[in-house]
């Protein structure tokens, strides 16, 4: 009650006349000349600024006890509190931009220059430009080194998020997510593969994106050493809004965009089937009804909704918003809504020495029939296969028929075939439901014992209850589905507790400074504890279509379930030491105790942390075009996670009731990956500080990998674990941004974010030559000493001495390859976002061009399609008289082939892959933004604005995406197992702030 009186007392206050002034002024150098283009801003209301005429003048409308912000390039930002003066004239000194001051670790804010890490920072404006449901999504091409995979489930799905490359051959690459100063959990629910299944979004996809202050990527383990083996793969650290000093503030912003399909597989509706087969492949032309395809996808709706009402006064601040999301996807049938609602506050005691704060998200969530993925139970294959010369309308009303003799329902469809379903039966009769209600609460203190010496401590609690259900009903595939209907069921929760105390000490020794933090952190989490039933065709249900606990024969068992427990504690420390404001060296620690690794004598492990910078431009004299340089170097130490139940697994419940002996031998000599990573980087300033370069090279080395091995013969185990194997990370990094005009009329910023990363794995375990990953049907992945993670297999065609494809010399099909064999990497070798915003008066521009360069893509789709004689490029062939080729048969030279002979050997799932290798180097425009600030109101400031998101692909060679992943999983990385459409979105937003 005393929350929701807060919240309403909030919401009064705002719907108040609150005051407003307007302040003049002229913006002058020290030298007393006007400075034309000056931007000035209400501190904390970005959207409320103005910039200076060719007098140095300036007017702007803010509250009394408002801060403005002047900034200028080549001057350092200076901030003065309007007090309810009506005219401040500023005077802005010569200097630079990099004094600013940033988030890093633990929450704890250093001034950028000091920084001996690579970090960069993501304003929320450039997050919310285009509003993705995903607000990950919207980092591609914004920051260096990090490569976003978005799943192609439609709205809702997940993003996986990779800093400077995979580490791990079997732990985790995934980054910590930290929100103000605290971890938080980003489980993925569920991901698809080649047989099917499900994306069900993850931790951070449930967020309101308009609660964020800015996102900060800390990329490398050297700049986030202090979160210890949660940080060994870099940290992404997310600072939410708060209220600030003043009346209450209110913000209202509502986005709908409208979603199109931009790419999807080339089909022909030329030539049918012949008999009655599954297949078209005839060779008689006809023509054919092609509408169907089209008409089954429908436009998506994307609308966004939140309003936020923050204030206080010097001593209670408060923040409160609530946001929501209704969204469809281009499958019909497919919906996702989203309930945000946020409350923190911040309150001064004892003299102000004493910070209370609290804060509390709450998310609701809930997604229907989310899109698959893979060969099984997805509409795609079917509405894709379907034979050109029959008559889809005759299926598509009628997608079920009545099974006379049992009085149930059955798919009605032209073949029984584990491939295909009828799309709209999938659609109907086997709906999926996904629930979450999530509850994020934090407490925090923080008391200031001196003006050099403070404490504090936080507290949080993460809980999520998540329901994923799905019911197929009967007369449905049998491959898949029981005769009875079939039921998937998991009711879970997950849980984060997390508490942390830190002394935090600063001081000045003459040309010295000092920053010291200690602390210590206790963390707790429980992922997958819950309830689950899993059907199939051999475990249905007793009476068709009833699909409760009760009605579950005595083969199908509720299984309770556990993804994960773990248990750590850690104790840290960090020195900063600087030098004349020029050099600065910093030192840390950290040790944790892992309840994985407990009984081995390895639970307890140190790991220390080294870096330095130093400013030259202030040690030396530059040239007078030098504004800023700096270099820095920094050297880490850091554990990657233990997974759960290796060390000593335990024995499980099977599904018919008795016991799984666990099979995989303790391992008590466990140790921790152990992730090595030196980082060299210089920042440099140009051209009154109009030109910046940020660069970075880096060096990363993991060891003790955990390997899986076949168990010693005897031992009563088929498998045990072993640390072994070592894994390279070399990379460059590179920031360029320019400011080519910069006037009261027109202001123009570009910048560069350019990135390579290069993966080796080095060494393998002497009784382990390879580990097959990912999936086995036409392609595959593997680790093997020389290669690289993701390197992609698949067979290829058996050639002569004279590179000709030889073919079988009895039916004159291509040959394969005895084995799958290595067509290259699923990663790209470059990657380029090049980011621009113009500003002309009450308008502004925004677009981002995206590039990725090199690397392999692979579309199991593709080849399915030829197989099937479904595919343009089949068509083209029988039109063509065949396919012309370089071959050889029984040592005769042969130039063409006859199109069904070579598609059927060449396609279909476990064909000659070669074919559909594809080079996933594409380039595209991400993100464009028109936006209108016009003075509608007083009292307001208005902004509309008009978005696109994915809108044009300017280079690509692909038949589909290869950023779309088919999941997010690792190992299904630019892959296309008849994934969802990639898809464009228009649309636009309207934001006002009063």
């Amino acid at each position: 009650m005393k929350l929701l009186f807060t919240i309403l007392t909030i919401l009064c206050v705002s719907t108040g006349i609150m005051a407003q002034n307007t302040v003049t002024g002229t913006v002058t150098s020290a030298q007393g000349d006007p400075l034309i283009g000056v931007n000035v801003v209400e501190k904390g209301n970005s959207s409320n600024g103005t910039v200076t005429d060719i007098d140095g003048k300036y007017s702007l409308s803010v509250s009394p006890q408002a801060t403005l912000e002047f900034s200028y390039i080549g001057y350092t930002t200076s901030e003065i509190a309007v007090n309810g003066q009506s005219v401040i004239d500023v005077t802005l000194d010569e200097g630079i931009g990099l004094e600013e001051v940033v988030v890093t670790a633990l929450g704890i804010e250093r001034e950028k220059s000091s920084l001996t890490f690579a970090q960069q920072t993501v304003g929320a404006n450039e997050l919310l430009e285009a509003r993705d449901i995903n607000f990950l999504n919207s980092l591609s091409g914004k920051a260096a080194g990090v490569e976003i995979k978005k799943s192609s489930s439609g709205p809702g799905g997940s993003t996986r998020v990779v800093l400077r490359g995979d580490k791990s051959l079997n732990g985790n690459s995934d980054p910590l997510f930290v929100i103000d100063g605290i971890p938080m959990a980003n489980n993925r629910t569920g991901q698809p593969g080649m047989w099917g299944g499900f994306d069900g979004g993850d931790g951070m996809s449930q967020l309101n994106p308009d609660d964020i202050e800015s996102l900060t990527i800390l990329r490398g383990s050297n700049a986030a050493a202090l979160y210890g083996s949660q940080g060994a793969n870099g940290v992404v650290l997310i600072t939410t809004k708060s209220g600030k000093e003043g009346p209450a503030k209110v913000n209202f912003s509502t986005g709908l965009t409208f979603e199109n399909i931009l790419l999807k597989p080339e089909l022909q509706f030329k030539y049918g089937s012949v008999g009655g087969a599954k297949e078209s492949w005839s060779t008689t032309p006809g023509n054919y009804p092609s509408n169907y395809v089209d008409d089954f996808f429908q436009t998506g709706l994307n609308q966004i909704n939140s309003i936020s009402v923050s204030g206080g006064t010097a001593r209670t601040k408060a923040y409160f918003s609530f946001g929501n999301v209704n969204a469809r996807g281009i499958i019909p049938l497919n919906t996702y809504n989203r309930y945000n609602v946020t409350f923190k506050q911040s309150t001064k005691m004892l003299n102000d020495k004493l910070t209370i704060g609290s804060n509390v998200i709450l998310t609701n969530e809930l997604g229907k029939n989310r899109p698959a993925t893979g060969y099984y139970l997805n509409p795609l294959s079917g509405l894709y296969y379907f034979p050109r010369d029959r008559d889809f309308e005759n299926y598509k009303e009628n997608y079920s028929i009545i099974d006379p003799d049992r009085n149930v329902i059955g798919q009605n469809w032209f073949v029984i075939d584990h491939h295909q379903s009828n799309p709209y039966w999938l659609l109907h009769e086997q709906p999926r439901t996904d629930k979450t209600n999530r509850m994020i609460g934090s407490v925090n203190l923080d008391y200031k014992i001196s003006n050099k010496l403070s404490i504090s401590a936080r507290g949080n609690y993460d809980y999520a209850d998540k329901l994923q259900e799905q019911k197929f009903t009967s007369g449905g595939n049998t491959t898949n589905v029981h005769p009875n209907g079939s039921w998937d069921y998991w009711n879970y929760t997950d849980q984060l507790l997390y508490t942390d105390a830190i002394l935090n000490y600063n001081d000045r020794f003459g040309d010295f400074s000092l920053g010291v933090i200690a602390g210590s952190s206790y963390q707790k989490t429980v992922f997958g504890l819950g309830t689950r039933v899993d059907g199939d065709a051999n475990n249905g249900l007793i009476y068709a279509n009833e699909f409760y606990f009760q009605n579950l024969p005595a083969n199908v068992q509720v299984q309770s379930t556990l993804n994960s427990r773990l248990v750590k504690e850690a104790v840290f420390a960090n020195a900063t030491v600087g030098y004349k404001d020029m050099v600065y060296v910093d030192f840390s620690g950290r040790n944790d105790w892992a309840s994985s690794l407990a009984g081995t004598g390895n639970e307890s492990y140190f790991y220390p942390s080294f870096g330095a910078t130093a400013i030259l431009s202030k040690m030396f004299e530059m040239p007078d075009f030098i504004n800023f340089a700096k270099i820095r170097y920094s050297n880490t130490k850091v554990g990657n996670e233990v997974p759960f139940n290796v060390v000593n697994p335990q024995n499980t419940i099977a599904s018919s009731g008795g016991v799984n002996r666990n099979t995989q031998q303790p391992f008590e000599n466990l140790k921790p990956e152990i992730i090595t990573s030196s980082e060299y980087g210089a920042n440099l300033r140009f051209l009154d500080d109009r030109v910046g370069v940020d660069f970075t090279y880096y060096n990363t080395v993991s060891t003790d990998q955990f390997i899986n091995l076949p168990a010693p013969s005897g031992s009563g185990y088929t498998r045990y674990y072993v640390n072994a194997g070592k894994i390279v990370n070399k990379g460059v990094e590179m920031t360029l941004d320019f400011t080519p005009v910069y006037t009261p009329k027109l202001l123009w910023t570009t910048s560069f974010n350019l990135w390579s990363n290069h993966n080796e794995v080095v060494e393998m375990h002497p009784d382990l030559a390879s580990i097959s990953t990912g999936e086995s049907e036409g392609y595959g992945s593997r680790f093997e000493a020389g290669g690289s993670i993701g390197d992609l297999y698949v067979y290829k065609f058996q050639r002569d001495a004279q590179d000709r494809i030889i073919l079988d010399p009895g039916n004159g099909r291509p040959l394969k390859t005895a084995m799958q064999e290595f067509v290259g990497n699923l990663n790209p070798d470059w990657s380029l976002g090049w980011n621009n915003n113009f500003k002309i008066g009450e308008f502004g521009i925004n677009f981002i061009v995206n590039g990725k360069f090199g690397g392999v893509c692979f579309s199991q789709t593709q080849s399915m399609l030829d197989g099937a004689g479904v595919s343009k490029r089949t068509a083209d062939a029988r039109d063509a008289g065949g396919v012309s080729v370089n071959a050889v048969q029984n040592e005769t030279p042969v130039s063409k082939v006859d199109a069904e002979t070579w598609y059927r050997a060449v396609g279909d799932r476990n064909g000659i892959g070669e074919p559909y290798v594809y080079d996933r180097t594409n380039v595209r425009l991400t993100q464009f933004a028109l936006t209108y600030s016009p003075k509608l109101l007083a009292k307001a400031q208005t902004t509309i604005s008009l978005v696109g998101q994915n809108l044009f692909l300017l280079y690509i060679k692909a038949p589909f995406d290869p950023e779309l992943a088919m999941s997010t999983d690792r190992n299904s990385n630019s892959l296309d197992t008849f994934n969802t459409p990639a898809t464009r979105t228009i649309g636009f937003n309207l934001n006002i702030n009063f």
